[in-house]
């Protein structure tokens, strides 16, 4: 970091907290910087802020997005079809579940588990198909136990950690034909909401504070729908944010950065 305080780039991007005061100090040294999620500190002292909109952040060089940045567009789902083609064999519907842990605003616990297991019993019974389900660092132990043994009859697969094997998350993702999550992560449902596919979320109102604004926006715009006993599908619009703000960026730093 002394060397490129020494010899600044053109363009410097931080993301994260501790990253905003490298950003800072280089702007300082000559950078034009970026800084990505919410520094809590006055957004002019960057060229640019990119926020969730959830945070609330407003200013003249604010740049908001809906949701997590991530890389998730179709030719990364591609790959990753590729990558894990033997789940083309399951049968479908193939539904992923993306599971994630309690927060701060929310509290996915083993009775949440259960009541979500139910409905998905429920879907099975009815549609028949495969399930693809994925634990997370955060999962409560209780609600791995539970996994482990919970859907061992059924088409497809549940990964918990790595002694499952390789993490089929991407694969998941590329293969589904509708995804069920948990409320309690932005990053998790942002990253189910940029493939093509319908995107159930169980039990929203559980959810309190930013992420549930973050939740009640995608409600609203028709992306995702509250998990209920049908799961019908329903037309979407993969939420890409990674490009629309790298385009925007493009436009706003012009030919000063190359």
């Amino acid at each position: 970091f002394r060397a490129a305080l020494a010899a600044p780039p053109r363009l410097a991007i931080g993301c994260g907290r501790q990253a905003a005061l490298a950003t800072r100090m280089l702007r300082a040294a000559g950078s034009r910087v970026v800084q990505i999620l919410d520094p809590r500190l006055d957004p002019s002292l960057w060229d640019w802020v990119i926020a969730p909109a959830h945070d609330g952040l407003a200013g003249a060089n604010v740049l908001t997005v809906q949701g997590g940045l991530n890389p998730i567009d179709d030719a990364w789902l591609a790959q990753a079809r590729s990558g894990f083609a033997a789940f083309a064999d399951l049968p479908g519907p193939r539904t992923a579940v993306l599971l994630g842990g309690s927060s701060a605003h929310a509290r996915f616990d083993r009775n949440a588990f259960e009541v979500l297991a139910g409905r998905l019993e429920a879907m099975l019974a009815r549609d028949g198909g495969s399930l693809l389900i994925t634990a997370s660092r955060r999962t409560d132990a209780q609600v791995r136990d539970a996994l482990r043994h919970r859907f061992v009859e059924t088409p497809g697969l549940t990964w918990i950690d790595d002694a499952d094997g390789p993490n089929p998350y991407p694969g998941l993702l590329a293969w589904a034909d509708r995804i069920v999550c948990s409320p309690d992560s932005v990053n998790m449902i942002s990253e189910a909401c940029a493939t093509r596919v319908p995107v159930f979320v169980f039990d929203p109102p559980r959810v309190s504070g930013r992420p549930r604004r973050f939740l009640d926006a995608l409600l609203a715009s028709g992306r995702i729908r509250a998990m209920d006993g049908k799961l019908a599908p329903f037309a979407v619009e993969p939420l890409r944010e990674t490009a629309r703000v790298a385009g925007l960026l493009r436009e706003r730093l012009g030919g000063s950065v190359g």
